[in-house]
């Protein structure tokens, strides 16, 4: 066995999907060398199973001038329709995207890939990870200052790269993981889903076309080359993920379904997958996080799986860059976990509740499923809160007891002197928004490139910090320039400091 050693990175990503992507890309943008590693060919295959972008993800990807390209794309969808008689209209969201954004996994990975190697990011493809070295335990001071990774590569040989930390977002049979010995407890919740990609004579009505009779249930989403993804099961035929799986199945379950098959034809790719809901009891062990799929699967319901890991990404990358630039202490990094676990474990909730009412068959299901449409319909908090989980828009962070009441709130692209409040975002910036007509307590270039400055263009008296994922930092009510500034030094450090990388 041949071994030789790579080059050293600040971080090692593992995982080219969109959410190692859109992390990879964040890091280098704020100058940290980043090594993007990926066990398969460079690829970016088309038969992929997401295809939904949400409202929350949208404003990240608009935090980064991505959000316009993705959109023209794509199709727009402005309600969702839910258990045959509930429709969800995302046209009253509070935000600019206030539908959702129905595009296929490959395009998203096109755009976040190309955006990943303009700003320098180093991939390392056929590079299958067998091994994390590191000390035991949890916490940003145990063991050394850098992580080995151990990895297969092309040749066959084995290569050792180190790095200051390590993320894994390499799917839901994460190397990295199994590497740093953390379980994924869950179980599957249904089996021989089949997924198929193919041609139809008749163009569905809708953009998205689902529904659920009896034992079976179908989905079509189109793919915007011709082909139609179709997502389809049934209760009675439970078999392996191995099992063989032709046309006139997927055919005989959409008109079980949906009542036709609308002509299907022309199969491009078929299969069937197993849905699990699992999730990892930490994202982090020492400097390994894990984000994505790596840290939580769900089932498809409700589209949240990409989503989920791309938030991910946002909140996990602009602490990383903090970290390594010298502006945050390391204890920074805990809140990465402390945020976005408790997102995930709702995030299994509710696209496991979707699903299983979809699916209701026992009469006091069926009963339950009825009893919420109606609840869903006609109570507007409840239909807020749940468009708020499912679209990633009703989420908030923790905050300090004795906190402003908007801290760890998301902030909408309102509008500021400015602009948009996400352009000002763009460069992973802190945004600091005062009053109307009022300067700034402190300025932009004490900070450098790392902090903008504001104005609402609103009344609004509250003077607020806003983190580079979109949410609040930290926010007062008419305060000074010495409280702003001590604010301004737990978050960004102290002003007018060059980055202090550790040198390794």
């Amino acid at each position: 066995m041949n071994g030789k050693n790579g080059n050293t990175s600040e971080v090692i990503v593992v995982g080219a999907g969109p959410t190692g992507l859109l992390l990879a890309g964040d890091l280098a943008a704020a100058g940290v060398p980043v090594t993007l590693v990926e066990k398969r060919r460079h690829q970016i295959s088309n038969l992929s199973r997401a295809f939904v972008v949400h409202a929350r993800t949208l404003e990240q990807l608009d935090a980064r001038g991505l959000a316009d390209e993705m959109e023209a794309k794509g199709q727009t969808l402005d309600r969702i329709n839910l258990f045959g008689r509930l429709s969800v209209r995302l046209d009253t969201l509070p935000s600019r995207f206030n539908h959702l954004l129905v595009i296929p996994q490959y395009e998203v990975e096109k755009v976040l890939e190309r955006r990943a190697v303009e700003a320098g990011v180093r991939f390392r493809y056929e590079t299958e990870v067998t091994a994390i070295e590191q000390g035991s335990g949890a916490g940003a001071d145990v063991g050394a200052d850098v992580v080995t990774v151990v990895a297969r590569v092309a040749d066959g040989g084995t290569e050792r790269l180190t790095a200051g930390y390590v993320v894994g977002t390499d799917g839901h049979r994460s190397a990295v993981r199994t590497a740093i010995g953390l379980p994924f407890p869950g179980k599957s919740v249904i089996r021989s889903v089949i997924l198929a990609d193919v041609r139809l004579d008749e163009e569905p009505a809708q953009v998205l076309t689902a529904n659920a009779v009896g034992d079976a249930f179908a989905f079509i989403a189109p793919l915007g080359d011709g082909y139609y993804r179709v997502i389809g099961w049934h209760r009675d035929h439970d078999v392996a993920d191995g099992e063989p799986l032709d046309l006139d199945e997927v055919r005989k379950i959409t008109r079980l379904a949906l009542g036709r098959d609308y002509g299907m034809r022309d199969a491009r790719w078929m299969s069937r997958f197993h849905s699990d809901e699992r999730q990892a009891p930490a994202y982090r062990v020492g400097r390994v996080f894990l984000a994505g799929d790596a840290a939580h699967v769900h089932t498809p319901a409700g589209g949240q799986g990409m989503n989920t890991g791309m938030q991910d990404a946002a909140n996990l990358s602009w602490k990383l860059a903090a970290v390594l630039g010298g502006h945050a202490d390391p204890a920074l990094l805990d809140t990465y976990e402390s945020e976005r676990h408790p997102v995930g474990k709702a995030v299994l909730r509710s696209s496991g509740g979707i699903v299983r009412l979809a699916m209701a068959k026992s009469p006091w299901m069926l009963a339950f499923r009825s009893a919420l449409t109606t609840l869903l319909d006609h109570v507007g908090p409840a239909r807020t809160r749940m468009t708020g989980q499912v679209t990633g828009i009703g989420y908030a962070y923790p905050a300090p007891r004795g906190a402003h009441r908007l801290t760890g709130t998301r902030v909408p692209d309102v509008s500021v002197t400015g602009g948009r409040l996400h352009e000002s975002l763009r460069g992973g910036r802190f945004v600091l928004v005062t009053p109307c007509g009022e300067p700034a307590p402190v300025t932009a270039e004490a900070h450098k490139d790392r902090l903008a400055t504001e104005n609402w263009t609103s009344d609004r008296r509250a003077t607020v910090l806003v983190r580079p994922d979109g949410y609040v930092a930290w926010a007062g009510e008419d305060a000074d320039a010495a409280v702003v500034e001590a604010a301004l030094k737990v978050w960004l450090g102290a002003a007018s400091q060059p980055a202090a990388r550790t040198a390794r």
